[in-house]
């Protein structure tokens, strides 16, 4: 008879459990511990500028464009070995390069994110005195989904772009990428040109 009940109760328990209805699992990502933010001083002798970039980010100067040289000795690019990341820099001199061209070409590489892209939203930036520019936000799987130009619009030119060492898929770079982005903001905020 106990056995009886108890089989009675188990396969009772059993139909009442496949009722339910399925509750889906939230949207989740992998725990990252990102690191404080503390800023140090870009300030090389020699080079046309300064800047303020991440402690947990090493300034190493670029030596290779496509297998060339760079165009000038003042590329530079901060690695961000935690993330696996790289923000490319790249400086150009107005009146070497005409002025709208290098506004025209930052504008044309950022549309050809455009197979990839979900969107690319221009937001006008100004850091300090005779520093301003755009950042490109680009929504989806591109290969870079934070880009940026400022200039003064006389004798300074910088470009930059933010890479990742890995398969574009913005779900699951998207938390880095928003980290690195806000030192991305205070580094084009504490930009200045020397000369």
């Amino acid at each position: 008879m106990k056995l009886l009940i108890s089989y009675l109760l188990l396969l009772t328990s059993f139909f009442i459990s496949c009722n339910s209805d399925p509750v889906p699992k939230p949207k989740g990502y992998f725990k990252i511990d990102f690191p404080e933010k503390k800023y140090v001083l870009f300030d090389k002798p020699g080079y046309p500028y300064t800047f303020e970039y991440p402690a947990y980010g090493t300034v190493v100067k670029d030596s290779t464009f496509f297998d060339d040289k760079p165009e000038n000795e003042f590329w530079v690019n901060i690695d961000f070995p935690d993330f696996d990341g790289r923000l490319h820099l790249s400086y150009k001199v107005i009146g070497t390069n005409e002025f709208t061209k290098l506004v025209d070409d930052a504008f044309k590489m950022t549309s050809k994110h455009t197979l990839k892209a979900t969107s690319i939203d221009e937001i006008p930036v100004k850091g300090g005195a005779g520093v301003n520019g755009f950042i490109f936000d680009v929504g989806g799987n591109a290969a870079t989904g934070k880009q940026f130009f400022v200039t003064d619009s006389s004798k300074h030119f910088l470009r930059g772009a933010l890479y990742f060492n890995s398969t574009p898929n913005y779900d699951s770079i998207q938390p880095v990428e928003q980290f690195l982005y806000k030192d991305m903001q205070h580094m084009i905020q504490t930009l200045k040109w020397k000369g």
